[in-house]
């Protein structure tokens, strides 16, 4: 899907369905540190006024989304609790060396191939948790929530690939250290994945 190079186990959505607080508070938690990474970037880098306004609407849906996993926590009587380290994402950019001093070549592309790879990861699993809601039965408000997540996480995707491939303006290169950064991701999904989480 997209470009992942490793599916999720398929076992993974009955694992989450199980322990529906965790994956949602997870889940809060995520849109929460998606829409303040879109922000970092745009801060980082605002001489680039166009990815800075693309990053800031992202920001904003992703805003919306939190809002709408914490309206969720709220019916079933739960609180959004406090954030576990984010293993996925840390482990991931230490991967391909986002943060590491000299390098990568282009910190800003390779910090928005990261966001595309991740959206793309939330996108493959909010269609599991469709397909397992779906199959159940049980949980038809549920399911249309992440019926629409869905759409936006690959929406999200593209849109981190697009603002790398204007950054650049190389798409041929984009497209291979995309590859790149998804082979590291796939290699990590092989060790994590197995928690009721988005990622880990």
């Amino acid at each position: 899907m997209l470009c992942l190079t490793r599916p999720t186990d398929p076992t993974w959505a009955e694992v989450a369905l199980a322990d529906l607080p965790t994956l949602l508070r997870d889940h809060a938690h995520c849109e929460m540190k998606a829409a303040s990474n879109a922000l970092s970037l745009a801060a980082r880098w605002p001489e680039r006024t166009e990815v800075a306004r693309a990053l800031v609407e992202l920001a904003e849906e992703e805003l919306r989304h939190f809002r709408g996993v914490l309206d969720e926590l709220t019916r079933r009587g739960l609180t959004l609790g406090k954030p576990e380290v984010d293993v996925y994402a840390h482990e991931l950019r230490k991967a391909i060396g986002v943060g590491r001093r000299g390098a990568p070549e282009d910190p800003l592309v390779d910090r928005l191939l990261v966001g595309a790879v991740i959206e793309a990861r939330s996108c493959e699993r909010f269609r599991l948790l469709c397909e397992a809601l779906r199959a159940r039965g049980d949980e038809p408000s549920l399911l249309a929530f992440y019926e629409e997540l869905f759409a936006c996480e690959a929406r999200h995707y593209r849109t981190f690939v697009e603002l790398a491939t204007s950054v650049k303006a190389d798409a041929d290169a984009v497209r291979a250290r995309l590859e790149e950064i998804a082979r590291a991701e796939g290699r990590l999904v092989e060790v994590l994945g197995k928690e009721p989480t988005v990622h880990g």
